[in-house]
């Protein structure tokens, strides 16, 4: 459903940071050609010696399904260097442009693929159409790293996909997790500003929200603010539309919210409190708090306005507003002035009870990166991407190399300067590579703890995330008795099967078409809802209601709980 999940994240998503639930026993993971994993040493990277791999270079093309990234070979960053120099193996990667299902239908159509893609949501159609080959064999010979981190989740693997691996998620859970301080996450964000002026107030109900926004507004006209606005352009919509899920106290399951109690798996595309949401869009909208061109923006021109300045408020996933953040956050760090119109993260219900914004621990199985059937010598890729891998190369990716880009105390603990924090801006981020390996490929999960007990995510390092803390950043914690970001919202609950909406679904299956539909009924009336007059919303909503309502809503919600008492039943 998005790049950085979990992040769940991704997120995550995920963006973006997504957790996972597993073991670690490196040592019933070893492969059987006397290949061992990686010993861990975690000091940044290791040189390359004679036998570590091919000294002939090989570039291979790859492809990610996300747009609004930079094109380029990984060798061209200091971090893609390194591992050129240790494998052999440079990655071209071309992102997407223009529209993902056209797109991923020309390589089907023309059975000519890049060798190495990662096709975000359109994996089934990939998966379906045969074009991504089987890698059991390949991480038996060549991948006992590969093994290592992935090997408590293979059976998982194997069962979504008819008993083969085909590709791997782009992470998993090693070792102990490490709570994230920040928010990658959802959550309803404000600018500073507009809190300090109105006496840093604990905004729960979705009521305070629009007011605090409305109210900030009417004192500033003088600078054309935008109130809110949402995102919608292409496969982003579900920011717009998993609104009422989140402020009905559920975490991002996709289409349903679960009962953890019962199991019980719910839609909401069509109920009261999506209603209800769009219906505040429409009075903010008729007001002039709404930026009308939300359903017309492109995923950059949305970027560009959360950096003007000019957004007073909006929801949206940490992870997908990143680059907005910190460009932000740089500004601060240059200007303490400018902290002031950084955003705070507010955990918003309908009622203001209990939120579930943060993610619980998951796994996220429909994402990842495949080698094609275009794919020469396919072990090249297997063996580059088992050595990223290895502890030394997870260290490097994240934290770069001892003495630039960090620093080891006494006590082994990883930690950032205060010039290494100020330098390591998005431009920096771009050039050394952390940018480009930050996700799509094989990793560590960022919640993951190395060897020696270090965070693998940077910003989970408790000694980094307080270092990295401006003034600006300590004072409005303290305004709210935090220590972390995180605090502010519930902790989650435990949901074996998060996140529900990574559950794969076939193609042309019953399920995976009320997915489209809906998603189609949705981009057609939400336009509409938020824009209308208000005294013309409750005939739109009974015209979006009718189409709805012809959905298979029920056989879709009893796929649901079928396929999430099975996990829950593994998960024993």
């Amino acid at each position: 459903m998005a790049k950085k999940l979990l992040v769940t994240g991704m997120a995550a998503v995920m963006a973006l940071s997504v957790a996972a639930c597993g073991s670690d026993k490196n040592d019933e993971n070893n492969a059987s050609n006397n290949e061992t994993a990686t010993t861990p040493k975690t000091e940044g990277a290791s040189t390359t010696t004679e036998t570590d791999a091919p000294k002939d270079k090989v570039t291979y093309s790859m492809f990610i399904g996300v747009s609004g990234e930079k094109d380029l070979n990984t060798n061209e960053t200091k971090i893609g260097k390194i591992l050129e120099d240790q494998t052999g193996v440079n990655m071209k990667i071309e992102h997407l442009v223009g529209d993902l299902n056209t797109k991923i239908g020309t390589y089907i159509a023309g059975q000519k693929y890049p060798d190495v893609m990662v096709p975000d949501a359109g994996i089934e159609e990939i998966l379906k159409a045969k074009a991504f080959i089987p890698l059991d064999d390949l991480i038996e010979q060549y991948g006992p790293n590969i093994k290592r981190v992935y090997g408590p989740y293979f059976e998982r693997m194997k069962a979504d996909y008819g008993g083969h691996i085909y590709f791997l998620p782009f992470s998993a859970q090693v070792g102990a997790v490490v709570p994230d301080p920040n928010i990658n996450q959802g959550a309803f964000w404000v600018q500073r500003r507009v809190l300090k002026e109105a006496g840093y107030p604990v905004i729960k109900t979705m009521d305070q929200y629009t007011k605090l926004i409305e109210d900030f507004v009417a004192k500033h006209p003088e600078e054309d603010l935008i109130g809110t606005l949402t995102l919608t352009n292409d496969w982003r919509f579900f920011a717009t539309s998993n609104v009422p899920m989140h402020l009905d106290g559920f975490p991002n399951d996709g289409n349903v919210e679960v009962d953890v109690n019962t199991l019980d798996a719910k839609t909401y595309a069509g109920s009261d409190s999506t209603k209800r949401w769009l219906q505040t869009l429409n009075t903010l909208n008729a007001k002039g708090l709404f930026d009308k061109s939300s359903f017309v923006d492109n995923y950059d021109q949305y970027i560009a306005k959360l950096t003007s300045k000019k957004v007073v408020g909006f929801f949206d996933y940490g992870w997908q507003v990143g680059t907005a953040t910190a460009a932000l956050n740089d500004a601060a760090r240059k200007d303490p002035t400018q902290d002031d119109y950084k955003y705070f993260p507010m955990a918003v219900t309908w009622d203001g009870t209990k939120d579930q914004y943060l993610d619980p621990a998951g796994w996220t199985s429909n994402r990842g990166i495949g080698i094609t059937t275009s794919a020469k010598n396919p072990e090249r890729i297997i063996q580059y991407w088992d050595n990223m891998l290895k502890e030394e190369n997870q260290v490097l990716i994240s934290w770069g190399v001892k003495g630039e880009t960090y620093e080891v105390n006494e006590q082994g603990r990883f930690y950032r300067t205060k010039e290494q924090i100020d330098k390591i801006d998005e431009a920096f981020k771009e050039q050394y590579g952390f940018k480009t390996f930050d996700w799509d490929f094989p990793a560590y999960n960022q919640t993951s703890t190395f060897a020696d007990g270090n965070a693998k995510g940077v910003g989970f390092q408790p000694e980094v995330f307080e270092m990295s803390l401006t003034d600006g950043d300590k004072e409005i914690l303290a305004k709210y008795g935090l220590k972390t970001y995180a605090d502010i919202f519930t902790k989650p609950e435990d949901r074996p099967w998060f996140p529900a909406w990574s559950i794969p679904k076939e193609q042309g299956s019953a399920a995976q078409i009320w997915e489209t539909k809906k998603d189609d009924l949705t981009k057609k009336y939400f336009s509409k809802l938020v824009l209308a007059k208000p005294a013309d919303f409750e005939g739109v909503w009974a015209d979006y209601k009718k189409e709805f309502d012809k959905l298979d809503t029920a056989g879709y919600e009893k796929w649901y709980v079928e396929q999430i008492k099975k996990v829950v039943e593994v998960a024993k």
